[in-house]
């Protein structure tokens, strides 16, 4: 088969760890790239096979929700060039939703220093006595806005969301996002993983159908838990970018969060470590193997 060059597509936008080509009027190429970000910044140093195991995780999780994506092909159609086969997505181009759509089923990371600042995650009021890894009673719909790449996304209440897309459409995000959330969950603690939180990205189709987009439940874009070693009170071991993140905090890396100098470079021993926390998430979760799925040349 002869595919398409990268080349002749071209090239419309760049996120931290994506590309976005026109294939035409009514498609598009994402390409996930190796690139890492913590912090809002995009590190200098990449972990091999990233972009492969993140849309191998998308791909898995979009054909076992039920919710209607943007996938306009399978992973190795034939619109995508051999130099970006198995981290590269054909899809439908879509109106997207200025809304990240995020589900927390446990107080951790941004929510929990909500809550310790105001007794609230999203403008929702909670019960006092919280602490770091505490479970929910029912999972919460805490949207924040979509920054632009080096800004910092920032968590919204629904009655702001109300005022950006309406009420109609924010009352079919939050449903939608926590039916998603939930079916997906359930799945994973089946196999051992706890999905903390999550979050999605929404687009609209011409008919104005809500179509979930860009990634989902990728350890980018996830945390996850192993279930067998959750404690409440505690920061949890995970096989997501969490990983990165601590290092990054540690005495080991040097790095001033509150200075105005980007991070370092990561060790190998991290960026091996962050790979294979990746490829443990997909293969547990999907009861794949990622040695079988498609790479340039196959």
């Amino acid at each position: 088969m002869v595919r398409p060059a990268l080349s002749d597509y071209p090239h419309l936008a760049s996120g931290k760890v994506r590309e976005l080509y026109r294939v035409d009027d009514d498609h598009l190429l994402l390409v996930a790239t190796d690139r890492i970000s913590a912090y809002d910044y995009v590190l200098d140093s990449t972990i091999p096979d990233k972009g492969r195991i993140l849309t191998a995780m998308s791909v898995f999780f979009f054909g076992f929700v039920d919710a209607a994506n943007h996938l306009a092909g399978p992973p190795d159609d034939p619109r995508i060039p051999n130099e970006v086969l198995g981290r590269a997505l054909v899809v439908r181009r879509l109106q997207m939703l200025p809304v990240e759509c995020v589900a927390r089923g446990y107080l951790t990371g941004s929510g929990l220093l909500d809550y310790q600042a105001t007794g609230k995650v999203c403008g929702i009021a909670l019960p006092p006595g919280l602490v770091e890894a505490s479970k929910f009673a029912t999972p919460l719909f805490t949207p924040a806005t979509k920054a632009a790449l080096g800004n910092h996304d920032e968590n919204i209440s629904f009655d702001r969301v109300i005022e950006m897309v309406g009420v109609a459409r924010a009352s079919q995000l939050r449903e939608r996002t926590l039916q998603i959330y939930l079916q997906a969950a359930d799945h994973a603690l089946a196999r051992g993983i706890i999905i903390a939180d999550t979050k999605f990205e929404f687009g609209t189709d011409r008919d104005g159908n809500l179509v979930l987009a860009d990634e989902i439940f990728t350890p980018d874009s996830s945390r996850y838990w192993p279930a067998d070693e959750y404690r409440v009170g505690a920061a949890q071991t995970s096989f997501d970018k969490q990983f990165v993140r601590n290092w990054l905090l540690s005495a080991e890396s040097g790095w001033d969060r509150d200075g105005d100098q980007p991070p370092p470079p990561l060790p190998g021993d991290v960026i091996e470590a962050t790979r294979d926390r990746y490829i443990s998430a997909y293969e547990r979760i999907s009861g794949r193997r990622f040695a079988d799925w498609i790479g340039p040349g196959a």
